[in-house]
Order: C-alpha cells, then structure tokens, then sequence
C-alpha cells in the first residue's frame, strides 16, 4: 500500500501566514481575496512599466499604475512574457529593469488578463486561461464533505489548510469513518488543490489510509484515486468532477460501505494466476508491460502470492514513486479500476 506525503510536503513548506485552524475561516480568507482582486484587460503595448522610488510598477492604461512583486507570479509571468528571466531583472535597479521589460515586452492583437489586489499585481494570464476562486472549491468541498475535517494537527501546529500568494492546499479526513478491511482498519480522507494566479492545477485525490503521524504522512493507503484539470476554459468542469470523487469517497463510506470491504477482502484472497497470467490480465486493463512487469516484480519481492489486491497495491506504490503528475493520475485511475474485477 502507498504512504501519500503530499500533505506532509505542504506542512513543512507553508509559513504561519498561510495556515488556517478551520474550513469556514480558510473560507472566510478566500473570500476576501476574491473581493480584494479585480480582473483587467490590456493589450500588453499599453502595458508601462516604471520605476517608483526603489519598486518596479506597471503601470496599466488608464487603470493606474500597479507593484510588482517579485515573489508573486505576477511578476515571473510579465518577465516570461517579456522573454527575459526573471533572475536577470532581479539584478537590475528598478530604472534599468523598467527599461529593459518596455523594450522587450510584445505587442499583441489580444487583450491580456491581469489580476489585481489593491495596488498589487497577483498574475498576468492570456486569454486561454480561466480562473476557478479558491472560494468556489471550498464552498463544493463544505456541502458534500459533511463530516469531513482537518487532521489532528501536525508537530508544528499546522491543521492541514492552507492558503497563500500561490495556492490553496486542503487535506480533511472522516474520523468516525473507519472500518475493518482484512483485519486492519482504514478510514476516508482526500486532499484538494488550486492555484487562482496558475501555479497549479485544480485536483483532489481520495483515498483510504490507516494512520496519520504528526509529519502528516498518511500511512497504508489503499484505493487512491487523482481528479485535476488545467485553467483551461473547461475548468468549470472540475468542480462537478471533484464532486463525484468526494461523492464516490462518502457513498463508500456510507451506503456502499458493506460492498466496499467485501471488494477488498475478495481482491486480497482473488489470485490472478502465476507470472506470465498477471502480466496478461494488466495488459488487458490498459497497463503497459514495463509498468506491469514492475508491479509484479514489486509483489513478488514482498513474498506475496499474486492477487488482484497485491498488484493494485504495487501498480498504487509505483504510481506514488513517479515524478511526472499526469502518469501518478493515469496510474492511480488504472488501478482503482483493476479493483473492478473483485467487484
């Protein structure tokens, strides 16, 4: 079974500043940035960058001019757009710099999206991108995950809710959810993401642990599955997507409670057959042989006889082992998916 650090990572990343004691008061704070931010359009030739004392400012048509900050993505994305790294204006005084981001900025058919905060610029974004408020996820999240809630606090006070100038960061879990699976117990919990300036996808994963440590580490996790989608102009979908995930997460914890651990007891007895066996039955689920040869590696070398359980518990570890987000998705949904077959 997997150990998922996700939510360990952010514990030992966030600063005081970005962690909240509770949902209703993280969304209290999303709610504010969102009526603090305002969204404007320019083409980025009316786009005046200058220096004001000893900041940089950008100055935004007839919208006045705004900071930069050079810690905000704001910043990084002007510098991107500019074509020139942001480490190089970093080096320069605010009168060079300005010179350098006028002469090198592009000019443009269309309008740029700029998100502003009171005299601050948080991100600079084309059309392509579309942008889902942090609020918008916490609300979703609030009505479907009733009972639902942050762990107990990790070594250094942090409650697992987190929001900062990147991104939001939110692991809740279902005290009163576990159960006995096999002889261990497991209970529900999921960890949610979104980033309103494009630091980061929007995405839940949902999963099935045995213990939480004060690192935030979840322990023994089984059936981990990862919904995320871009800041495309489908985004909006994402909330509905997220939703039945939570829902999936809730319906087995409830109703479908039962037939839930009647699946994995039966994938943990089921044999798949011998080597060469196994191998045929994750080619015909869509895993490719060098991943699939791997997982059968992995059971083998633990002394386990080949079950559908042992290869979904391999397929989950190998998926936490790589680098790359988008293979962990695909990885974690072909593996639920092989839990069918106990069904």
């Amino acid at each position: 079974m997997a150990n998922l650090t996700q939510a360990s990572r952010e514990l030992f990343s966030r600063p005081p500043d970005e962690r909240f004691e509770s949902v209703d008061e993280l969304l209290r704070h999303c709610q504010s940035l969102r009526q603090s931010s305002t969204d404007r359009w320019q083409l980025p030739q009316t786009f005046r960058p200058s220096a004001n004392a000893d900041r940089l400012v950008l100055a935004l048509g007839d919208d006045g001019a705004f900071h930069l900050n050079p810690g905000a993505p704001g910043f990084t994305q002007l510098c991107g757009m500019a074509g020139i790294a942001k480490e190089t204006i970093n080096r320069l005084s605010p009168e060079t710099a300005s010179r350098a981001l006028q002469e090198t900025l592009p000019t443009a058919d269309k309008p740029v999206q700029i998100l502003t905060m009171d005299h601050s610029i948080r991100s600079i974004h084309g059309v392509s991108y579309t942008r889902l408020w942090n609020e918008e996820l916490l609300r979703m999240v609030r009505d479907v995950a009733v009972d639902f809630q942050p762990p107990p606090k990790g070594f250094n006070g942090a409650t697992g809710l987190y929001c900062g100038e990147q991104d939001m960061f939110l692991f809740m879990i279902d005290p009163t959810g576990w159960t006995e699976i096999g002889g261990q117990n497991f209970a529900p919990g999921f960890f949610g993401w979104n980033s309103e300036v494009g630091r980061r996808s929007i995405g839940v994963t949902t999963f099935w642990y045995q213990s939480v440590c004060a690192n935030h580490i979840c322990w023994q996790c089984a059936d981990v599955t990862t919904v995320t989608r871009k800041h495309t102009r489908s985004v909006g979908d994402a909330l509905t997507e997220i939703r039945v995930a939570i829902n999936q997460l809730v319906d087995k914890r409830d109703a479908a409670r039962d037939q839930f651990v009647a699946t994995i007891r039966k994938a943990m007895n089921e044999p798949t057959g011998d080597k060469e066996e196994t191998l045929h039955i994750l080619a015909d689920h869509g895993i490719n042989r060098p991943l699939a040869k791997k997982a059968v590696e992995l059971a083998a070398s633990r002394g386990q006889r080949f079950t559908i359980w042992s290869v979904v518990d391999a397929l989950t570890q190998l998926s936490r082992d790589s680098k790359y987000a988008a293979s962990r998705v695909e990885a974690d949904q072909r593996a639920s998916a092989l839990l069918a077959l106990a069904a």
